[in-house]
């Protein structure tokens, strides 16, 4: 596990898993939001940021974390691993409920009201986006995925980690 994809539903924990993934292997974070948002929830230009993913990607090591439909295939074509957390709608809500009002590594600001638009997205994931992502780890079934059901698995897969 050298360039290490960690994708799933917003609210699933990715960036929490992420993170202790990062802490275990050491392998350097980068969070897809902090790439693609501004701290007054404006994006960057599509330059900026496919300027600074590929600087990512250009590097050997690496976890990044994030689904964006767009780039994912070009992060697929080039990681070693993916982490699908691929967890039940009502776990995402809650997970997204719990982190409000919380200062977050993965973005730039601190969410303080619920987002409808948001809540919805995430509601119709598993129909809408959940979908093409399968299509996509079938096509790139060469790389190691590990999909993940619930958070328990998740966290025992972490804790089977040796650190070096």
């Amino acid at each position: 596990m050298r360039k290490i994809m960690v994708i799933g539903c917003p609210g699933s924990g990715k960036s929490t898993f992420s993170t202790a993934l990062h802490k275990k292997t050491g392998l350097p974070l980068y969070h897809l939001d902090n790439m693609y948002w501004n701290a007054d929830k404006t994006v960057v230009g599509k330059n900026l940021f496919g300027e600074r993913l590929s600087t990512v990607l250009a590097t050997d090591r690496w976890i990044i974390d994030g689904n964006f439909s767009a780039t994912m295939e070009q992060r697929l074509a080039l990681c070693d691993t993916v982490f699908f957390l691929d967890y039940p709608t009502d776990l995402c809500l809650e997970g997204v409920r719990a982190r409000r009002g919380k200062t977050r590594t993965d973005i730039p600001w601190i969410e303080t009201e619920e987002d409808a638009e948001f809540m919805a997205y995430i509601r119709e994931f598993s129909t809408t986006r959940r979908p093409a992502i399968l299509e996509l780890l079938e096509k790139y079934a060469d790389r190691q995925v590990v999909v993940f059901h619930t958070r328990d698995e998740a966290t025992a897969f972490l804790d089977s980690i040796q650190v070096e």
